[in-house]
């Protein structure tokens, strides 16, 4: 029986358009000990790929594409094209690295090859090297366990696995045909189950988050005039911040202390939205008091079950023409907690789950704005917590992990945040023409941060 896409994980390839990749990233940074080879990352990789069959596989589309496409494996499979070594030139400072990393999410995955790269970068300062890495959402249900960062990292400096693999022999167009007329007897309803039926259940779940009618209706902006409207180019910039977590358990503590409830999702938020307004200010553009810029936010349900629920879609008004950063907090707030309330999966859960990855759980998260109409938010924003435990890559330490998500149709900008070890980084992702000025927001980001925790307790 061949291995079919569901709808949902085809519409992807559907939606990807030639200025909107459908991939998701991640910017692994390492400090690289004495004798440490970076070229050992890619054989690393090469041993452990027996524990993801998906990472050798593509998809091939059925004839007629009276089926969805399926996987199957690749016998050419050349682990050299997926896995690519690259240099800096000096200093490999962060800006360096950051048009690195938005040169390579610019591109399109190759559909005749499995749909992930991955890059070793060397010449990063301070003696580092990174892990810029590239999946398609195609894939990430298959790569729940372990994806290319899983392949790559342990809490320990341990050894790789066994790497021998064999292809199995790839159907040929009449066995396709056969299987999808097999597969419409099997299951009769699935046969309009096709890409559009994902296209279809795409737009379905934004519509059971949002609920309907009078919903909806508030939910869609009646203007287009934000300034990170724009439809995405060719080119991107990446700009990358870290953060200390100890600023936001203080300002949640200090709030705490006069009954404020806030949690770290929200004080990220309230940076974002802070620091907005220092760039807009920085733009010359006039704020008002009501100015704000609407944010989707994923979250993830608890369940039961654990994470087996699904992420949701929150939307939230960021309060930019707010003058005060407490109360811009404390509005956010609450926002979030009248829409979320105790049914978001708590961080704790979220990054100690077996098998975390979190590029796996920052595609979910894209994957609530490819499912909205362009006129529902200006931009979103997905925060997913990591491990505080040290992890490494063979014997190198990792630092720092900067995720990247990708645009939407109709948006310049999508910030992904990621917190490990005590610090929380974020990842700017925007359209290359509409924000030229990507670094003005990235560092005033810190800046919105420390206003917070001068104000928390004022």
């Amino acid at each position: 029986m061949v291995d079919r896409l569901t709808a949902l994980d085809a519409s992807f390839l559907t939606l990807e358009g030639r200025h909107t990749p459908m991939h998701v990233g991640q910017v692994l940074i390492f400090e690289r000990p004495p004798g440490f080879d970076p070229a050992n990352v890619v054989e690393r990789i090469g041993a452990r790929l027996a524990a993801n069959p998906r990472l050798r596989q593509r998809v091939r589309s059925v004839p007629g594409r009276v089926a969805n496409p399926v996987w199957v494996d690749d016998a050419a499979f050349d682990l050299d094209y997926h896995v690519r070594r690259s240099a800096l030139p000096a200093p490999g400072s962060p800006a360096q690295l950051g048009e690195f990393v938005a040169r390579v999410n610019a591109k399109l995955l190759d559909r005749e090859h499995p749909l992930w790269e991955a890059y070793v970068v060397e010449g990063v300062a301070d003696n580092h090297f990174a892990v810029v890495t590239k999946t398609h959402q195609a894939m990430i249900p298959e790569l729940t366990s372990l994806d290319i960062a899983g392949l790559i990292l342990d809490e320990e400096s341990g050894a790789a696995g066994d790497g021998r693999w064999a292809p199995r022999p790839e159907p040929g167009s009449s066995g396709l045909l056969v299987e999808a007329i097999a597969d419409a007897v099997r299951s009769p309803a699935g046969v309009v189950d096709t890409v559009r039926g994902g296209l279809g259940e795409l737009r379905a779940n934004g519509r059971r988050a949002l609920g309907v009618g009078a919903t909806l209706a508030r939910a869609v902006r009646s203007s287009s005039d934000s300034p990170l409207a724009a439809e995405p180019g060719s080119a991107r910039r990446f700009a990358m911040v870290e953060t200390d977590l100890a600023v936001y358990r203080e300002v949640r503590a200090r709030l705490a202390r006069v009954n404020a409830d806030v949690n770290v999702n929200d004080i990220a938020l309230a940076a974002v939205a802070g620091a907005l307004r220092g760039w807009l200010g920085s733009r010359g553009e006039f704020v008002r008091a009501t100015t704000s810029l609407r944010a989707v936010v994923p979250v993830t349900m608890a369940t039961s079950a654990g994470l087996g629920g699904s992420v949701q879609p929150v939307f939230v008004d960021l309060p930019i023409g707010e003058n005060a950063p407490r109360v811009r907090l404390l509005q956010i707030a609450h926002a979030m907690h009248s829409q979320v309330g105790d049914a978001a999966l708590a961080a704790d859960r979220l990054a100690e789950l077996g098998g975390f990855s979190a590029p796996t759980l920052h595609s979910l998260g894209a994957r609530v704005g490819s499912a909205l109409g362009r006129r529902l938010f200006d931009l979103a924003v997905t925060n997913v917590p990591g491990p505080q435990r040290q992890l490494h890559c063979a014997a190198a330490p990792l630092i720092a992990t900067y995720p990247v998500t990708p645009l939407a149709p109709g948006h310049a900008l999508a910030i992904g945040l990621t917190s490990y070890r005590g610090r929380v980084f974020y990842g700017l992702n925007a359209d290359r023409d509409a924000l030229p000025d990507l670094e003005v927001l990235a560092a005033v980001i810190p800046d919105a941060l420390a206003e917070l925790l001068e104000t928390a307790a004022a």
